[in-house]
């Protein structure tokens, strides 16, 4: 061999083997394929029979075992995170699908519009509540998230005002609508209408982005139970008046009035496979079906139909309907089969009549927030009290105002702390994060695959009239509860009655505060705007109690909670009577 072989051959590097696994990520691996392979990784010890197992209220009362606890970060089988993950999305999946139905049947947008809007929900909520979930440490010591299965949605309360934005938009003309000679007036397609609900409640989100770093304690004074209770109470009460019953009866458009001509005379139009006149018994039968369907499955069902049972009723109501052919198909058969975000797009405006509105519903927000992740908390037996709940409380709200403001840029209203799945974390007995990811795996792929919102969208008016009723009455029996929460002194009943004066009023009479400045000559452009914003409020149930009981709650003395115990025991035993 030569000098230069020689020389090439030992210049020529050395081999190294690949660097072994350290012991942290061998031990990391060795879990997971023993997670994966083994029958405890998949099953562990849960009781899956119990979950599924149908119950009867008469028969022998013995002693179910429940299942194990799963805690926050404890290990979890692979079949019960998706389970569980799964009965999750389906308990929300009402609640997600309503409000897109709803704003696009009062702005008469076409199907396939209303369709998008639908999976746009969907995968909003997923994206925005894997943030929510998440408890990522920013600086300091405040966070972003909660660290609990805190998953988010449109909030009723966002829902409510926006019906009352859009029917300020028809009637100042920012949206076109035709009056016929009988005096009827018909709303045309208007979609900038909610490009500009949209682009408002971007701006307004930075309000929430503000309250989160207000300390804990102070948010609690000044939403205290007694303001969030009145204004949970009102969301709910007000959405039962305004869609639940409205589509119970046939539809929430024009067809309520019963016109004597034009596509209105029947419900939902004269277009649909089997119009009836509005609150015709076949429709009312159909809502009817649902909402015992609910009951049924409450009354029967297993733990796992339980927390699903509105979808149950939803279900039941559109096999019954279908086959008597109440379904019209077409907007199956036109929705895509794969979607995504901004497939449509809404042009982004501003609407100042709605910034005072909006602001308002940003502050509920905050004070939903804040109760649902103290309900949240407690279901998931972590500490409801301390600086890490209050860490939690800040976290939440935080990214509950980025969410406001994202989810307007995915082209969906406002998505906030929804409480539904609270009772699923309680019944299950998992409030491990890893179910809450599955859960959101589950909503973005009911999301993308765009026939599902086809169906969706396809259900009968009485039929989600049935079920969002019954809805709507829980967010009303909600809001009862946590007033439950009061000691209710005379001070605690006289802010209750103020507010509840205003907001009831406004239900039963939604009319006093429509000519409220019709005195005013001429205002300019800028004083109309505000005079619009006040009338907005004014005529939202929940927003003007919610004023009302937070301002009072702020300026109303405190009252000796045990004086006032002592003055109602001797108001009692003087009125019960003696014997003798």
């Amino acid at each position: 061999m030569s000098q230069l072989e020689s020389a090439s051959v030992t210049s020529q590097p050395e081999k190294i083997p690949p660097p072994s696994p350290t012991p942290a990520a061998a031990e990391s691996l060795g879990a997971v394929k023993s997670k994966v392979t083994s029958r405890h990784g998949w099953l562990g010890d849960y009781s899956y029979a119990w979950l599924c197992m149908p119950t009867l209220p008469w028969g022998r009362k013995g002693r179910k075992l429940a299942p194990p606890f799963y805690a926050l970060e404890s290990e979890l089988p692979i079949l019960l995170a998706a389970a569980s993950g799964l009965q999750h999305a389906l308990a929300m999946l009402a609640g997600l699908i309503t409000p897109p139905i709803i704003f696009a049947s009062a702005l008469n947008l076409d199907a396939e519009t209303s369709a998008y809007m639908i999976s746009a929900s969907l995968i909003g909520c997923a994206i925005l509540s894997l943030i929510q979930m998440s408890r990522i440490r920013l600086f300091g010591k405040y966070y972003l998230g909660t660290g609990l299965i805190s998953v988010v949605g449109t909030s009723f309360a966002t829902l409510s005002t926006a019906n009352a934005i859009f029917n300020a938009m028809y009637n100042d003309g920012t949206c076109p609508s035709t009056t016929a000679a009988d005096g009827t007036v018909t709303r045309g397609a208007c979609p900038e209408a909610y490009g500009k609900m949209l682009g408002t409640s971007m701006v307004c989100a930075f309000l929430e982005i503000f309250l989160s770093f207000v300390p804990a304690r102070i948010l609690k004074r000044i939403f205290p139970p007694m303001v969030t209770g009145t204004v949970i109470v009102m969301i709910g009460a007000s959405l039962i008046g305004a869609s639940g019953i409205p589509n119970w009866g046939g539809g929430s458009n024009n067809c309520m009035d019963r016109p004597t001509s034009g596509i209105f005379q029947l419900c939902p139009t004269t277009l649909a496979p089997r119009p009836l006149p509005w609150g015709s018994p076949e429709f009312i039968g159909l809502g009817f079906l649902s909402f015992v369907s609910i009951i049924l499955t409450e009354l029967f069902g297993s733990p796992f139909l339980k927390n699903i049972s509105v979808i149950v009723g939803l279900a039941v109501g559109c096999i019954v309907s279908g086959a008597a052919g109440y379904i019209d198909n077409s907007n199956i058969t036109s929705a895509p089969a794969i979607t995504f975000l901004w497939v449509h797009t809404f042009k982004i405006g501003f609407y100042g009549p709605a910034v005072l509105p909006m602001l308002a519903v940003y502050i509920s927000l905050a004070m939903e927030a804040i109760g649902d992740i103290t309900a949240s908390a407690e279901v998931s037996r972590v500490p409801v009290v301390g600086e890490e709940f209050d860490s939690r409380i800040q976290g939440g709200v935080l990214s509950d105002g980025i969410g406001g403001f994202l989810s307007a840029l995915f082209t969906v209203a406002p998505l906030s702390v929804f409480a539904q799945n609270n009772g699923v974390i309680a019944i299950t007995r998992c409030a491990n994060r890893t179910a809450g990811r599955f859960c959101c795996a589950f909503l973005l792929l009911f999301g993308v695959v765009g026939k599902i919102s086809g169906i969706f969208l396809s259900i009968p008016n009485p039929v989600l009239g049935g079920v969002t009723t019954f809805l709507f009455a829980t967010v009303t029996t909600s809001g009862i509860r946590v007033l439950a929460y009061n000691k209710f002194t005379r001070r605690d009943r006289f802010i209750l009655a103020a507010a509840m004066s205003f907001g009831v009023g406004d239900l039963l009479v939604p009319t006093i505060f429509t000519h409220l400045f019709d005195a005013v000559n001429d205002p300019s452009s800028g004083l109309q705007g505000l005079f619009d914003s006040i009338t907005i409020v004014l005529k939202t149930p929940f927003l003007v109690s919610g004023i009302v009981a937070m301002i009072l709650n702020l300026i109303l003395p405190e009252e000796d909670a045990e004086a006032e115990d002592d003055v109602e025991a001797v108001d009692v035993e003087a009125q019960s009577p003696k014997k003798d």
